[in-house]
């Protein structure tokens, strides 16, 4: 009996340390299994990085012009006609008033004629020059003096002289006189003309020049 149970507890005792080592692998193994599940899964995490582009934003497409609603059609208000008109009043008079005057503006004048009005012109002055300096006064002469004298003469409507006066004397006295008596009686001209074209009397300046030959 003693020897059996001897038997029994060792066998018991085998079996608890079996029993013991098979738990122990077990967790070894757990431990080691979870161990490396979670080094993987953090070596993943770390060297794993999921970079994504930025989505564009998309682009919306503008908005549809607005409709140019037709304007309202212009609603006038109907006329009123009056089929049955008020005829004016009718007044009489005994008599027709008179008709207004009329008012007849002046005629214009007509325009005058072009005017005709000229100076006194000389007249074959060649001529009649040589003749008043061939009357050399005879004074002069013996003091051999020359001299030009400057007249100024009064034409009357006729073309002679009839007035002359002396604007620039020669010096001497004897030239200028006869300057003024030769122009009063050789001198002729054509009279000078008024706007109608009529000679009337006028004047005009010259000079006589008297040289010794």
């Amino acid at each position: 009996m003693a020897y059996a149970d001897q038997s029994m507890s060792g066998n018991k005792i085998t079996a608890l340390i079996i029993v013991a080592l098979i738990h122990i692998v077990l967790v070894y193994a757990l431990v080691t299994g979870l161990a490396y599940e979670g080094a993987r899964v953090l070596i993943q995490k770390v060297t794993t990085v999921d970079i994504k582009e930025p989505e564009k934003p998309k682009e919306e497409p503008p908005p549809p012009p607005p409709k140019q609603l037709a304007p309202p059609p212009i609603v006038a208000p109907p006329v009123k006609i009056d089929v049955n008109p008020v005829a004016p009043p009718i007044i009489t008079v005994p008599v027709a008033p008179p008709p207004p005057p009329v008012f007849v503006a002046p005629a214009a004048p007509p325009p005058p004629p072009p005017s005709q009005a000229r100076a006194a012109r000389p007249k074959n002055q060649s001529s009649w020059a040589a003749r008043i300096q061939d009357n050399y006064p005879s004074d002069a002469l013996r003091m051999e003096k020359e001299g030009r004298v400057g007249v100024r003469v009064t034409v009357g409507p006729d073309g002679r002289v009839s007035a002359c006066t002396v604007t620039n004397s020669s010096g001497t006295p004897s030239l200028d006189r006869a300057a003024c008596d030769g122009m009063e009686r050789y001198a002729r001209y054509d009279p000078a003309l008024n706007d109608a074209g009529n000679p009337t009397s006028g004047s005009i300046s010259t000079a006589i020049v008297y040289r010794l030959n």
